[in-house]
C-alpha cells in the first residue's frame, strides 16, 4: 500500500470514528444528584435506562435518550418502599396509587396479619358482604391469585404481600379461640406453604386483633418455620404496644430465635401516655437481640397518632368471635352492660377522632372526636362506643393520639428502622371523599423527607433514603430492587430536597404532598412534572420462595 492509500485509509479511519453513534438510551435523567440507596452522600451522576433496567450511571454527556429528564436541582433515589400498605383494596378503585405515589412510594408491601389470601368460600362470601363504598367481585381464592389479578387489572405501583397468619387460622379454625389440633396446624402449615411458594415474602401476625392474636407463640413459631424453610421473614403488629410492650417484644425475638428466620416489628411505639417510658426498654431488648446475631428490625411512620378501630377499646371477650359475634352479644342486655363496663381507655375519649364510617347516616360525625359525640348524645363515652359500633354495623375506623413526639425522633434515629404509611393509598376525589382517614395515608414519607429531615434534622437525607429503599430491600430479599446500580430495575424518584412536604392534617386529611417531581416504575414514568401519567407498570414482586417445591 501506497503512501497515499495509508493517508486515505487513516483519514477514512477517523471520520468513520467521529461520526459513530453516541450510546443511546430509552430514558436518560442528566444532572441529577443520585443517591444509590446505600446511605453513601448523593453523587452528581447521569443515569441511562433501557427497558425496566438501569443501563449505565456516570458521566452520560455523550450520550442520547429518547426521553430526557433534566433532575438538576433534584435528588435521584430509588423507588420508596412502603413497609405496611394498606392498599389491597384501595387498588382494586384505582390502581394510581395517588397518594403514595406523589411521595416516590414505588412498592408497596401488604397483609398485615390479614392477607387478600387464602380464601374459602364461606371467606370469600363474607368478604363480598363487608364490602364499603369500593365494590368488586371476589374473583380469587389463594394469595398468588388476588396478587396476579391485581398486576392484570393494572396498577401505578409495585405490589408484594405477606401471608397472614390471621387468614390462614380464619381458613382452618374460623374466630375460634383454642389451640389448633394437629390436623389443623398441619393444614395451616400447608397454606402458608403454599403462599410462599406463589410468592409471599414472609409471615405476619396482629395480634391485638382476631382471629391473628388467637394463635399462641408455639403456633406462630410451626408456621414461621414453614417461612424459614424459604428465607422469608416474620413481621409482626406484636400483642401489646401499651403496659405489656416488653413481653410483646420478647416474644417476637422469641419467634425469630426458634424458627430461624429474620423478624421485623410494624409501626414500633409506646402507646398511650402511660406507657412512653417503655420505649427505651423496648429498643435496648431489639439491639440486645441483633447483638446476639439475629436479624430483628423495626419500621414506624410519621405521626404521633394511630389509627384503627373503634372496637379496640372493647375488652377481647367481646372481640373473639368476630365482629358480628361483638353485635350478636351486643343484643344480649347483659353482656352489653358487662361489655360497656369494660371499655378500656388507653386514651382519652377527647383524644379519639372519628374518621371512617360504613353507614351514611353517621358521616356527618366524621371529624368529630369521641368525647364531642358522647356529649351531643348526652351519654358516657363508654356507652357511646358501643351504640356506634351497632349502628354502624362495623369496627369503626378512628384516630387515636396516643404516642410521644420525642419518641418519634429517638425511633427515627435508630439504624434499622424502616418506614411504611400504614394505610390505603388514595385519589383525592370520587368514593375516597366519603370517608376521611389518618394524614398519613398522603404524608408518611414526605414527611419524613421534610420535616424530620430538612427541618428537624433528626437523620441526614442520604440516610432517610437508605431507610427508604435499600434497608427494607434488602431485609425482604427483593431481587435488584432498592438500589440504584447498573442492572437493578428502574424504580427511580426525582425530588426537590428543599421543597419536599406534606400538607396532609388531621382536619382535611385528602391533600396530596408536594416536591415529588418524577416516578418511575420498572422504567416507565407514571409521575412527570408532578402529574400522574396514567400508566400501570407495577408488577407482582415475588418472594425468595417463590416456585419453590
Amino acid at each position: 500500500m501506497n503512501l497515499t492509500s495509508k493517508f486515505i485509509l487513516f483519514t477514512f479511519l477517523i471520520v468513520s470514528f467521529s461520526c459513530s453513534k453516541p450510546e443511546s438510551y430509552g430514558i436518560l435523567i442528566r444532572n441529577g444528584l443520585v443517591f444509590d440507596g446505600s446511605g453513601s452522600e448523593g453523587r452528581e451522576a447521569d443515569i441511562g435506562i433501557n427497558a425496566d433496567t438501569i443501563a449505565a450511571i456516570g458521566d452520560l454527556a455523550d450520550a442520547v435518550g429518547k426521553e430526557e429528564i433534566d433532575a438538576s436541582g433534584l435528588a435521584v433515589a430509588p423507588g420508596f418502599i412502603n413497609m405496611l400498605s394498606w392498599a389491597n383494596v384501595s387498588l382494586i378503585e384505582d390502581g394510581r396509587s395517588q397518594s403514595d405515589i406523589r411521595q416516590g412510594v414505588t412498592l408497596e408491601v401488604l397483609g398485615e396479619g390479614h392477607s387478600m389470601g387464602p380464601l374459602n368460600d364461606q371467606m370469600a362470601a363474607d368478604m363480598k358482604e363487608g364490602q364499603g363504598s369500593i365494590q368488586y367481585d371476589v374473583s380469587w381464592r389463594t394469595l398468588g391469585e388476588y396478587m396476579n389479578f391485581m398486576e392484570k387489572k393494572g396498577i401505578s405501583p409495585n405490589i408484594a404481600s405477606f401471608v397472614g397468619n390471621g387468614t390462614v387460622r380464619e381458613y382452618v379454625m374460623g374466630y375460634e379461640n383454642r389451640v389448633p389440633t394437629a390436623e389443623e396446624l398441619t393444614r395451616m402449615e400447608t397454606l402458608v406453604q403454599q403462599a410462599m411458594e406463589e410468592g409471599a415474602v414472609g409471615l405476619s401476625t396482629s395480634l391485638i386483633y382476631v382471629p391473628s392474636g388467637h394463635a399462641r407463640t408455639d403456633e406462630i413459631i410451626a408456621l414461621a418455620k414453614i417461612v424459614s424453610n424459604y428465607n422469608g421473614m416474620y413481621i409482626s403488629h406484636i400483642r401489646d404496644e401499651e403496659g405489656k410492650l416488653l413481653e410483646a417484644v420478647d416474644e417476637l425475638i422469641r419467634i425469630s430465635e426458634e424458627a430461624k428466620l429474620p423478624a421485623e416489628i410494624y409501626h414500633f411505639k409506646a402507646s398511650g401516655t402511660a406507657s412512653w417510658h417503655l420505649l427505651d426498654s423496648a429498643i435496648q431488648k431489639v439491639e440486645d437481640a441483633r447483638k446476639r446475631g439475629l436479624a430483628i428490625t423495626t419500621d414506624m411512620y410519621m405521626y404521633n397518632a394511630s389509627s384503627t378501630g373503634l372496637n379496640v377499646l372493647l375488652p377481647a371477650w367481646a372481640k373473639e368471635g368476630g365482629h358480628d359475634r361483638t353485635v350478636e352479644m351486643m343484643l344480649q342486655p347483659a353482656l352489653r352492660k358487662k361489655m360497656i363496663e369494660e371499655v378500656d381507655f388507653h386514651v382519652p375519649p377527647e383524644n379519639i377522632l372519628l374518621v371512617g364510617f360504613r353507614n351514611k347516616d353517621l358521616r356527618h360525625l366524621i371529624g368529630k372526636t369521641l368525647a364531642e359525640v358522647a356529649d351531643e348524645r348526652g351519654k358516657p363515652a363508654n356507652e357511646t362506643v358501643a351504640d356506634l359500633i351497632f349502628e354502624d354495623d362495623s369496627r369503626i375506623q378512628v384516630v387515636y393520639f396516643s404516642m410521644s413526639e420525642d419518641n418519634i425522633k429517638k425511633k427515627l434515629a435508630l439504624p434499622y428502622m424502616a418506614i411504611c404509611s400504614d394505610a390505603g393509598s388514595y385519589t383525592n376525589e370520587g368514593v375516597f371523599l366519603e370517608q376521611s382517614t389518618h394524614p398519613r395515608a398522603y404524608g408518611s414519607f414526605a414527611r419524613l423527607l421534610g420535616h424530620y429531615v430538612r427541618e428537624e434534622k433528626v437523620i441526614p437525607l442520604e440516610e432517610a433514603i437508605h431507610r427508604l429503599t435499600l434497608l427494607p430491600a434488602t431485609n425482604l430479599k427483593l431481587d435488584r430492587r432498592g438500589a440504584l446500580r447498573e442492572g437493578y430495575y428502574a424504580d427511580v424518584v426525582l425530588f426537590d430536597p428543599e421543597k419536599i412536604a406534606d400538607h396532609a392534617t388531621f382536619k382535611e386529611p385528602h391533600q396530596y404532598a408536594t416536591g415529588v417531581i418524577h416516578v418511575l416504575v420498572n422504567g416507565v414514568p407514571v409521575l412527570r412534572d408532578g402529574d400522574h401519567t396514567g400508566a400501570f407498570p407495577g408488577r407482582f414482586i415475588k418472594g425468595p420462595g417463590y416456585g419453590e417445591k
